[in-house]
């Protein structure tokens, strides 16, 4: 536990020592911000609903970002060979960084809080809905950052594993979308499967133990397989 706790703070740090954290909030919020007031003006309708749609996509870019030099950049300066050479498990150089990175995510929400503020200052707001919207939020993104660790994991160069990363959350992302080419009993597993399909579900405010298990053991699943990839020199 205290090397996870080592790392977390490291790589918490890292993202504030660079401008990546400050630039990637700026164009998150900037982003939701565009699409909240898009609704709140034009369509003239208080509602977060259109800022739960849109941020899964947003994070489909936002994520491989965020992730890409997790375990890239260490492997590309050396670093990561150091990093291994002290009493220290690839499995807690994993769960630190991809922590970091969630943690980072939570940040970056915490601003959109003032899209709730608004809208509560112009009607009676169904807590229900915001409250599991921002739960599946946070369970969406831990998904995509793991998938993201888990590109950055397999390459050395940031670019790559950006690419790699992007390419395995946007497939998870799609696969409720494109139920219709496959048959029914493969649409189903494929609809589970899909990411998506789970926020929609709790973003209506229900929590059900099956989203939540589908998601802790996609985060888990990436994680453990990245684990692997970072052991594989031994080999």
């Amino acid at each position: 536990m205290q090397n996870i706790k080592a790392i977390f703070f490291r790589e918490l740090r890292s993202f504030f020592d660079s401008p990546i954290a400050y630039i990637v909030i700026i164009l998150f919020l900037g982003s939701l911000g565009y699409f909240f007031t898009s609704t709140l003006f034009l369509i003239n309708v208080a509602t977060l609903r259109e800022v739960f749609e849109k941020t899964p996509f947003l994070l489909l870019f936002f994520s491989p970002i965020i992730s890409m030099r997790l375990i890239a950049e260490e492997k590309k300066e050396g670093t990561f060979e150091l990093l291994v050479t002290k009493p220290i498990m690839e499995y807690e150089i994993i769960i630190g960084k991809f922590l970091a990175s969630w943690l980072l995510f939570f940040i970056m929400l915490i601003p959109t809080l003032i899209y709730f503020l608004t809208i509560s200052f112009l009607g009676k707001v169904d807590m229900g809905p915001i409250f599991g919207g921002y739960i599946g939020l946070m369970l969406v993104g831990g998904v995509f950052l793991s998938l993201g660790v888990l590109g950055s994991s397999l390459s050395e160069n940031q670019i790559i594993a950006a690419i790699v990363s992007f390419f395995i959350i946007l497939l998870i992302y799609i696969l409720d979308k494109i139920l219709i080419f496959f048959p029914g009993s493969l649409a189903t597993i494929l609809e589970y499967l899909g990411v998506d399909y789970h926020f929609s579900n709790i973003a209506r405010g229900v929590i059900d133990t099956r989203d939540l298990i589908y998601y802790f053991s996609m985060m888990a699943l990436a994680l453990l397989l990245g684990t692997v990839m970072l052991e594989k020199r031994k080999w």
